[in-house]
């Protein structure tokens, strides 16, 4: 806590931490300059010259970077962060503040049904015996628990769609879309800002844009932004952009496309043209932009490389599918939304089968003497339907062009993992570890953006998208949210065949004026903080 000093009549603060002989990027977009940062409380008090000030703990940020802490505005920690608060793959590359809920899936609403459903095809990632119903009892669970990074929850359309129809493959009715219409506005009420959608994931693959539409119009009065993965990535591209635009502008709320990107060898290059439909929709009022992670590959379950309608009824109805031959083959014949290669196709986790994680499905059918369907068919009832793979699918060209949009900020599309534990098993993505670090690391110094242009990309554009008033800058009176990092050893070290390594480079990382990473060596605290959209504001407008 702070306290005050008296020297020759003048009242001179001491602070609780200062940052000191640091290069300040401020997270304008501005080049740096050096000041020191004297943090009291969980706030940035003064930014200057404040090398003579008293301060119970000083950090020393010679030749360093000060910069505010990462906003990663598209995750998936919702119930990792509930396994591991330290959530340490996201705080040691610099993030302080995580979006949660993506694509689609969020892990509050939940009745009994999608409780029980959770609890068998989950497992560790349930988190049982965690309980919660509505948005708000989930954002307490975790104000109880603590974590290291500040949360910024959505609702899923998804979650929202199986809370009322399950998996069904049809229309809702008008009883079942003013059901979902009601969730929505519980969930934005209780702090939710924005709803997801999974355009290529069950149940929210089987809404059409009408429906997208009438739920997102609750966005409006509570201030909220339309997240949405989009209705493919590949040949459908352009078609789902524009679908993503249309929601935004039939329903008068922004939008934000997730992981922008351009998938398959035969659309390397459209993103272009995905571009300037970004670019035609802003030019008539509406506000859309994207986040991107800079790799050349994605992850997904192996489930997404099957039609939808195998997917119908969840993943019990789909075990059932694969047990039958016909069905089997009416499977492996059916068209699929993306362009589909098992050599690119890589097990990334198979909790029964770890000796193929690393491999491509085409390796393991040819080890196993297999056709790839039925090697993946085999897979997916082995493990319940539980695989994760790794997709070589994109150009890197694609990645540059996006990265060098104004509208473009830093997601990295992951959860938070750990290299030891529940959370440390399979080959994921090296993006959990790296994301934020590659794009300092990588293409600061190739040139791609420059390091300012970066860290704004990282901070105060998602802050200024979701609406947070108080992080995403360093200036007097935020929140300390503090990301400290050498700009020539920052690196990501996770790599795709040996992903469980935390990044290099990073040795500080402050947390609502608390360190959580120090001497790049994670202190246990858990500093962070739920962060609630409409009830944070309405708090605010009513006074105390």
């Amino acid at each position: 806590m702070s306290s005050e000093l008296e020297f020759s009549g003048e009242i001179c603060l001491k602070y609780d931490l200062l940052v000191e002989n640091g290069l300040v990027v401020d997270g304008t977009g501005n080049p740096w300059f050096k000041a020191e940062i004297g943090i009291l409380d969980e706030h940035i008090e003064s930014i200057g010259n404040l090398r003579d000030s008293d301060a119970e703990k000083r950090i020393d940020a010679t030749g360093l970077i000060v910069a505010p802490g990462f906003i990663d505005i598209h995750t998936h920690s919702d119930f990792p962060v509930l396994i591991d608060p330290r959530v340490e793959s996201k705080v040691r590359q610099g993030v302080t503040t995580e979006v949660i809920g993506n694509c689609g899936t969020s892990a509050a609403p939940m009745n009994s049904d999608v409780k029980a459903y959770r609890a068998r095809f989950m497992g560790a990632q349930f988190a049982g015996g965690l309980d919660w119903k509505s948005m708000d009892d989930y954002l307490n669970v975790l104000d109880n628990r603590g974590a290291s990074f500040n949360v910024v929850p959505l609702v899923g359309h998804g979650t929202v769609r199986q809370n009322v129809m399950g998996f069904e493959m049809r229309a809702p009715t008008l009883s079942e879309l003013r059901a979902m219409t009601r969730l929505v506005e519980e969930a934005m009420e209780e702090g939710a800002w924005g709803i997801s959608t999974g355009l290529i994931y069950p149940p929210s693959c089987y809404a059409k844009t009408d429906e997208i539409v009438e739920l997102a119009k609750v966005l409006p009065k509570y201030g909220g932004i339309y997240f949405s993965h989009i209705r493919g990535e590949g040949d459908t591209l352009l078609d789902a952009v524009k679908e993503a635009i249309e929601v935004g502008e039939r329903a008068e709320a922004p939008v934000e496309i997730a992981h922008f990107k351009a998938t398959g060898r035969r659309n390397w290059g459209r993103t272009e043209q995905s571009l300037r439909l970004v670019e035609e929709a802003r030019s008539r009022g509406v506000d859309v932009t994207f986040d991107q992670y800079p790799y050349i590959a994605s992850s997904t379950g192996l489930t997404a490389e099957l039609p939808e309608w195998s997917l119908e009824g969840g993943a019990s109805k789909l075990l059932e599918r694969l047990r039958s031959p016909e069905e089997r083959r009416r499977i492996a014949e059916s068209p699929v939304i993306e362009e589909r290669d098992w050599n690119n196709i890589v097990i990334a986790s198979s909790k029964n089968h770890p000796q193929h994680e690393g491999k491509s499905v085409s390796e393991i059918a040819r080890l196993e003497k297999k056709d790839p369907f039925d090697m993946v068919f085999d897979l997916l009832l082995a493990e319940e339907g539980q695989v994760n793979v790794v997709i070589f699918e994109m150009n890197e060209e694609d990645v540059r062009r996006v990265m060098r949009s104004p509208y473009m900020m830093v997601g990295s599309d992951s959860r938070a993992v750990a290299p030891l534990g529940i959370l440390g098993t399979g080959k994921p993505h090296p993006r959990y570890y790296g994301t934020f670090p590659r794009v300092i690391g990588h293409y600061v110094r190739e040139g791609v953006i420059t390091l300012q242009e970066a860290i704004r990309k990282m901070t105060s554009l998602p802050a200024q998208r979701l609406g947070l008033k108080d992080r995403g800058l360093l200036k007097e009176g935020f929140k300390a949210d503090i990301t400290v990092f050498d700009p020539n050893k920052v690196k990501d070290e996770a790599t795709f065949t040996d992903p469980h390594r935390f990044p290099s480079g990073i040795p500080y990382v402050i947390v609502n004026g608390t360190l959580v990473v120090d001497k790049s060596e994670h202190t246990g605290a858990l500093p962070g903080k739920t962060l609630r959209k409409y009830q944070k504001e309405s708090r605010q407008r009513r006074g105390p």
